[in-house]
């Protein structure tokens, strides 16, 4: 063959230039999603080169350190400094963010502008964060981190005096159940509590689905966790974690995400590098604490069922609670099933009954479809969720005690008193059920039975482990080997062997800059190009499908093992036996009650015009199955147009008072109403005329009134006028204005119409 002779392949003109296309876009796409690699695992060197690494995207200024309490902690509160153009209201109660600490960095709860962090600020709050350093401190415990959040807490209700309420305190996932307990123990120091992607009941989950549950028991229970912890020389590598999150979604894992970079490699790097910036900021735990939660919370599952107590003797109940719970959760979550978040409630309360008696005020929300960590980092979900929750923080909090299910609706042309709703979207929220929460949550004592039967066997294989195994292990461990074999897992080598500490890979930087200046994609109707597309998605498919079954052996393992008869008699699970006790009720608490209500009904004829009118909006609403943010913004709105008047009244006293009165009408609501006229005698006329206004109000915000509740409203309304006349009676025919001085005034308006226009 000649020397100057071309080689090139017999293909027909129509072929050819898409094949050669798709060959030179191929090529360049490689270089640059290695390169894009490049930049990760520089990235990721740099980020955990930092002393406090984070992914904050807010200036913070240091507000408080867990190292300088009496029982130091690596956890640290920052405030979040107001970008410009944003106003703090000092009466508006601030936010605490806390963030987990699961295997990652903190961060993620500020990690965008529409985030927990953004939309709290952009509300006038004031807002804090709580994060935490890669290192614990040798030897700290859950229960210090506990004492850690409530010193936190301590620390920004001092800084905020003016305050109208406890700070409002947001859970991440592993920060949820963390705070939940801390406000279990320290209930004083809690405004609203939202956990946001929460578990709180391990054992829980959709039959099916969700493998994640059964891990603890296919690894034969924690002594592989003490085990980890050992060879760390007394810190469990988070990276472990992160791995089994990974396992979860192998098609994901393995390659959708690294395909959705090569495919769009022009423009998706910048969103990639920014996650894997969070997703790689590994972080330890100490061995004491990590063995506290899978003993006790992932396998144990003891939180949900009050068993868990304090080295002080405080036992950790959530019925203890006495602030509003936010329960945010997604069908999408695989990590935080909606069964795992929610199960906590069937789990503590028998019924409706048992959650009023308590007084704890219960509110979720299920998402359809997002992810897990896109509840904390949706831009969609900041916009929509987070922002109406924040908007409408006090209306959550002024929730009589029961059940709640929230849920956001479009705001449109036919929506009625739109002003009255923030923002695009208008949250309701409706009544709901134990047994609406059990729909979801799918208990199954069988299932339960199993897991009782993994906790037992855990306990003992750790034992097993801690006198056979753990001596030996500890004496061939050292600093130096657990740091090692730190660096060896396969998680963070991916990280610095794709990095400039690679030799290898020292002209990948310069070639990457030469192809971005000559690139040249392929079109998007591309043959070529939608055939690599095509077997993108099957090998997505085949993988997904792989996952269905392998997560369907590892339940029937589970079952057959741990569903064993021979298995649960041989751990002493009597057959008869349930795998948990309902945590009941204490004689002290049953005392409570008895007091309770004693209390509720001699304060049935205590009172003025607010209780009254509070009372009769229950009376005429009180078969609603929903009230939306609108009603209490009527309410609202009124304190605010009316602060500066003496009779106005803190938000917190005002709250209060609409739970007080709401106890009273369920204990003995026939004798509430009656005693109204005995409320309203305390009251003078123009008080008694306005709140009659304001019940109307407030009762045809949300809609129009039917039948029942039209008559209801006639009916108070006749009650109020009645009252109002009796007033002028008492008073010559003159009222005081707000000014405090008397003027004459007409005849009340009951004698003029019958309805307030």
């Amino acid at each position: 063959m000649p020397a100057n002779t071309t080689f090139a392949p017999s293909v027909s003109p129509a072929m050819s230039n898409p094949a050669v296309e798709y060959a030179l876009d191929f090529a360049q796409r490689s270089i640059l999603y290695a390169d894009v690699m490049r930049e990760r695992g520089n990235q990721y060197l740099a980020h955990m080169a930092q002393a406090t690494p984070n992914v904050l995207n807010f200036a913070v200024e240091p507000v408080m350190s867990g190292r300088d309490l009496p029982r130091p902690v690596n956890y640290g509160l920052v405030r979040i400094i107001p970008p410009e153009g944003v106003v703090i209201d000092p009466c508006k109660r601030p936010f605490v963010v806390v963030d987990p600490r699961a295997g990652h960095g903190p961060g993620i709860g500020g990690f965008k502008a529409d985030s927990e962090v953004g939309v709290a600020l952009c509300a006038g709050h004031a807002c804090y964060f709580v994060g935490f350093l890669p290192d614990p401190v040798p030897g700290q415990t859950v229960e210090d981190v506990m004492r850690a959040e409530a010193a936190f807490l301590e620390r920004v209700i001092a800084l905020h005096p003016e305050s109208e309420g406890r700070p409002v305190v947001i859970g991440n996932c592993q920060a949820g159940w963390q705070i939940l307990m801390t406000a279990a123990m320290r209930p004083e120091l809690f405004g609203p509590i939202i956990v946001a992607g929460a578990p709180l009941s391990y054992w829980a989950g959709w039959k099916g689905k969700n493998p994640m549950r059964y891990a603890g028991g296919l690894l034969g229970g924690s002594w592989l966790t003490q085990l980890t912890s050992d060879l760390g020389a007394g810190r469990f590598d988070g990276a472990w974690l992160v791995q089994n999150f990974e396992s979860l979604n192998p098609a994901n894992t393995i390659w959708s995400k690294q395909h959705d970079v090569f495919s769009k490699v022009d423009t998706e790097p910048e969103r990639y590098l920014g996650f894997e910036k969070y997703w790689g900021g590994y972080v330890f735990l100490d061995a004491v604490e990590i063995q506290y939660l899978v003993d006790n919370l992932f396998v144990g599952n003891r939180l949900s069922a009050a068993q868990l107590v304090t080295s002080d003797g405080i036992r950790i109940d959530l019925r203890n609670v006495r602030s509003p719970i936010l329960v945010f959760c997604s069908k999408g979550d695989n990590i935080t099933p909606p069964p795992q978040a929610l199960g906590w409630i069937t789990d503590l309360y028998a019924d409706d009954a048992d959650v009023r008696a308590h007084d704890q005020t219960i509110i979720y929300c299920v998402h359809d479809s997002i992810g897990h960590l896109g509840i904390f980092v949706s831009g969609s979900v900041g916009r929509k969720e987070h922002r109406e929750f924040t908007t409408n923080i006090d209306f959550l909090s002024a929730m009589p005690s029961g059940i709640y299910e929230a849920e956001l609706h479009d705001k449109g042309p036919d929506t009625l008193n739109p002003d009255l709703a923030f923002g695009d979207y208008m949250l309701a929220l409706k009544k709901r059920s134990l047994n609406d929460v059990r729909e979801i949550v799918a208990p199954d004592e069988e299932s339960d039975r199993r897991f009782a039967t993994v906790s037992r066997v855990s306990q003992a294989n750790l034992n097993l482990y801690r006198t056979f195994m753990q001596p030996w292990v500890r004496a061939v461990t050292t600093p130096e080997s657990a740091d090692f074999l730190a660096q060896l897992h396969p998680l963070r080598l991916s990280y610095r062997m794709m990095s400039d500490l690679n030799p290898w890979l020292a002209w990948l930087g310069p070639v990457a800059e030469r192809v971005r200046e000559n690139r040249k994609p392929a079109a998007e109707d591309n043959p070529v190009l939608q055939a690599q597309e095509t077997v993108s998605n099957m090998i997505e498919y085949s993988l997904d499908q792989w996952r269905v079954m392998r997560d369907a052996m590892y339940e029937r393992t589970f079952e057959a093992i741990y569903g064993s008869p021979w298995l649960q008699a041989v751990v002493g699970l009597d057959a008869g036996e349930a795998p948990r006790q309902h945590p009941g009720h204490t004689p002290k608490h049953r005392a409570f009650q008895a007091a309770e209500a004693e209390r509720l009904q001699n304060e049935i004829p205590e009172g003025e015009a607010l209780e009254a009118g509070i009372r009769a909006l229950l009376y005429i609403g009180g078969d609603r199955e929903q009230v939306d943010e609108r009603n209490f913004h009527v309410i609202f709105n009124l304190r605010c147009e009316r602060c500066a008047d003496a009779r106005s009244m803190p938000l917190p006293d005002f709250k209060r008072a609409v739970r007080r009165q709401t106890e009273i009408m369920r204990l003995d609501p026939a004798a509430a109403i009656t005693a109204l006229p005995q409320l309203l005698a305390r009251s003078d006329s123009s008080a008694i005329t306005e709140m009659r206004n304001v019940i109307e109000r407030v009762m045809t915000a949300s809609g129009p009134l039917d039948k029942v509740e039209m008559a209801r409203l006639h009916e108070m309304q006749g009650v109020f006028d009645k009252s109002a006349s009796a007033s002028m009676r008492r008073n010559g025919g003159k009222t005081p204005n707000a000014f405090g001085t008397t003027q004459d005034s007409g005849a009340p308006r009951s004698e003029q119409e019958t309805t307030v226009s």
